[in-house]
């Protein structure tokens, strides 16, 4: 049985005011329902950096976009994928595993970014660019649909990206969806044309430089750690600009006691728990969408193994093109079948 007072004193740390011990007894039930679901379903449950709390306590595996990727694609041991995110990342899931169930348990968790790029927009934009620059290659950031994934010559991520479009051969580069992302690259690799769809996370593009330096002004000795999803006059403020899973490192691995993450704040939630011993300051927003999967939704969507994600053949060959290009980009993995 899991212990409330056990969770309370961890999950206190990300939000003292609202798990208290009464709280935390009703989600200890859900856990222990949960871990008994997951045995009858044989099921492994991925969590992304953004999610509530409580569902780090029963994820097998949390981490960023690239690698809960690179985890679907090896959990060789389980039959069914509960993805704790949001859409464009279940369908990823199971892309990289197409043999097993994947379950998304709440199918409202979309995602703004991806909805700005239109799959018959996409294409359009392509073949529109290609006649003036026939040597163009076109990158999707992962907060795609896997529809425009398989438009396009290679996938990457926020931890990758840079990596991605300096390992390829095309001079000219369309990179989808993300400006921010796009002008983040642009500006380490100079010698690159990159044309940036005109998209960006709702989330990080209210997050201000104002709200940073205040920050800084009163903790002058602090660590900035920036999403690059974020607008360039924060990233400018930035010690380190990073992917969800390098903050996690970097404030692990760094001397530094205290943290400001600028990003979604369920990355706060998370540095919180995991590393209790450090302080970390906030100057963030909340993604509604991340934040719709709860432990009840995880419950139910165990239960009925519903709602599940499909794809046709077509899309996910051709976004599995995509994404193993990725891989032999950046050699972080054997391609995926």
């Amino acid at each position: 049985m899991s212990d409330p007072e056990e969770l309370q004193s961890r999950l206190s740390r990300a939000d003292a005011g609202y798990y208290t011990v009464e709280v935390c007894r009703g989600i200890a039930t859900k856990i222990d329902r949960i871990r008994e679901l997951k045995l009858q379903r044989n099921a492994v449950l991925l969590a992304h950096n953004y999610q509530r709390p409580e569902i780090f306590e029963v994820a097998d595996f949390t981490g960023d976009s690239l690698g809960l990727s690179m985890k679907a694609a090896t959990v060789n041991e389980a039959d069914v994928i509960v993805f704790c995110g949001v859409h464009f990342m279940a369908e990823t899931a199971k892309v990289v595993s197409p043999g097993k169930i994947v379950l998304l348990p709440n199918a409202k968790a979309g995602c703004s970014l991806a909805d700005m790029a239109d799959v018959k927009d996409v294409a359009d934009r392509i073949a529109e660019l290609k006649v003036d620059h026939p040597d163009l290659g076109v990158v999707c950031y992962v907060n795609t649909t896997a529809a425009v994934k398989a438009l396009c010559d290679s996938v990457c991520t926020s931890a990758n990206a840079v990596q991605v479009v300096a390992s390829m051969s095309n001079k000219t580069i369309l990179f989808v969806p993300d400006k921010n992302l796009a002008a983040h690259v642009a500006g380490k690799l100079p010698d690159k044309v990159i044309i940036a769809w005109d998209g960006h996370c709702y989330v990080h593009q209210q997050i201000n430089p104002d709200s940073v330096l205040s920050v800084r002004a009163m903790h002058p000795g602090i660590k900035i750690l920036v999403h690059p999803e974020c607008r360039d006059d924060v990233v400018k403020l930035a010690d380190a600009a990073l992917s969800t899973s390098g903050m996690v490192d970097y404030a692990r691995d760094s001397d530094a006691t205290e943290f400001l993450a600028v990003t979604e704040c369920g990355l706060s939630d998370l540095l919180a728990v995991q590393a209790p011993e450090k302080t970390f300051y906030r100057a963030c927003k909340v993604c509604r969408f991340m934040k719709m999967i709860t432990l009840d939704d995880v419950i139910s969507s165990l239960e009925t193994m519903q709602p599940e994600i499909n794809l046709p053949d077509s899309v996910r060959i051709g976004a599995s093109r995509a994404i193993n290009r990725m891989f032999e980009l950046t050699a972080s993995m054997a391609a995926i079948n």
